[in-house]
């Protein structure tokens, strides 16, 4: 009981201080992406544009592919009469008329054509540009009728995340101790009087060895990418009275 009363005497000796810690912030859209072919060939179909919206997956733009397409049937056929002679040739050893070694030999040349179909199928995946996750597209740099070559590569859209952002926010590094994951950052934008606010989800292992100043991440929604402004990180550290009073 006196353990207990004891313990209940030093949580009511401390009190919840509360302190502003200034900070400026730069809005980053939460995921952002360049996009480019890995491949060379002739831009051939351009199916979306600047603010179009997309889903993950969705074809963005595709390359001239009728040589691919071409090649991939005639593999196809090879692998179809490669397949008769496989099973043609099984029968044989089946019935003894033949050594495991013959039969082997056919099985190969099947299964290589298969391998290189599949890598056909590969190589024709590269002339399709896809979205890599949901997203509004931002800039576009591509027209149908452009060459883009896979060694050099161009960018062919920018992506963004269509609603969630994030606030690069940056304060002075002497209250590097003061601040936590889960302090609330009170902020407002350049020439809005709105009041926002966030929680910090992530804050940075180092300090800007420029303007000495450590920097955290706060979530956020629909704000226009590149907009900045200032606002307080409330911290909360748990102090005696004896120092509240001081």
């Amino acid at each position: 009981m006196k353990k207990v009363l004891l313990i209940l005497g030093l949580v009511l000796s401390l009190s919840i201080n509360a302190k502003e810690v200034y900070a400026t912030f730069t809005v980053y859209a939460q995921k952002s992406a360049k996009l480019a072919f890995n491949y060379s060939g002739i831009v051939k179909e351009i199916n979306v544009d600047i603010m179009s919206v997309v889903k993950q997956g969705d074809v963005l733009a595709t390359l001239i592919s009728d040589d691919l397409i071409a090649t991939n049937k005639a593999s196809k056929i090879t692998l179809k009469y490669a397949k008769s002679e496989l099973e043609r040739y099984q029968g044989l050893f089946n019935k003894k008329l033949i050594d495991k070694s013959q039969l082997d030999k056919y099985a190969q040349a099947y299964d290589a054509i298969k391998a290189h179909i599949e890598l056909e199928k590969t190589i024709f995946a590269k002339t399709i540009l896809r979205a890599p996750f949901n997203g509004v597209i931002t800039k576009r740099m591509i027209e149908a009728g452009d060459v883009v070559s896979g060694q050099m590569l161009k960018t062919a859209y920018e992506i963004q995340s269509e609603h969630d952002r994030m606030l690069v926010v940056q304060f002075d590094q002497k209250y590097n101790t003061q601040v936590k994951i889960g302090d609330i950052f009170k902020y407002k934008l350049d020439g809005d009087d709105s009041q926002l606010q966030g929680k910090i989800f992530r804050i940075y292992p180092t300090a800007n060895i420029d303007n000495r100043k450590i920097a955290v991440q706060v979530l956020a929604k629909d704000l226009k990418v590149g907009l900045f402004g200032e606002g307080y990180i409330v911290t909360t550290n748990i102090v005696s009275d004896s120092e509240t009073q001081e």
